[in-house]
């Protein structure tokens, strides 16, 4: 979950402990230092303000390809999100990376802002192509507000039209795009 976390941005220690809640201090502490003594994490002096965050180094970023596999795998057996657990926006990023269904998007061009909680990020397909990033995108051609709903609408289990009908899914912009949305991301 460090890697993951650090596949969307270098983060500060803080930042880290935030987004792995229940995660021991000593233990996050500890798999730093074995990543930074394996080559896969190192630690960059920010000139302004002086603080340190930890980032991928070229070996690290090496495993992006490994571990979205392993979330595409992994996407299949999940079960709908408990009110305890903590969604964060760089689990929802690399969730849509595993999610994408890079055929169904060929020759598409496309923007998402999804809303989860207080979570916002957004997806923009251009030609086919993904770009995911942990920001607001104001000019989306779709706004998504949503919470746990989110996962049965990418498995399948619950139609766009119902989600939006129901109020589990808010939407500003061409409902059309929903379905789209659905595609791209399927479960």
């Amino acid at each position: 979950m460090v890697l993951r976390d650090l596949f969307v941005s270098p983060k500060r220690y803080s930042d880290l402990k935030r987004g792995l809640p229940g995660i021991p201090t000593n233990i996050l502490t500890r798999r730093l230092k074995e990543m930074e003594a394996a080559g896969i994490v190192q630690r960059r002096l920010l000139s302004h303000p002086n603080r340190v965050v930890y980032e991928l180094t070229r070996t690290g970023a090496a495993l992006e390809p490994a571990v979205v596999e392993l979330g595409r795998w992994g996407v299949k057996l999940l079960e709908r999100p408990q009110r305890h657990e903590v969604i964060t926006v760089d689990s929802l990023v690399i969730a849509l990376r595993s999610t994408f269904q890079s055929k169904a998007a060929k020759g598409v061009t496309v923007s998402y802002e999804l809303r989860v909680g207080p979570a916002v990020l957004n997806a923009r397909i251009e030609r086919g192509r993904l770009n995911v990033a942990p920001e607001p995108l104001p000019d989306a051609d779709l706004t998504i507000e949503t919470g746990p709903a989110l996962r049965d609408l990418l498995a399948g289990e619950l139609p766009p039209a119902e989600a939006v009908t129901k109020g589990l899914v808010k939407i500003r912009g061409n409902r059309a795009h929903l379905d789209r949305f659905v595609e791209l991301f399927s479960i």
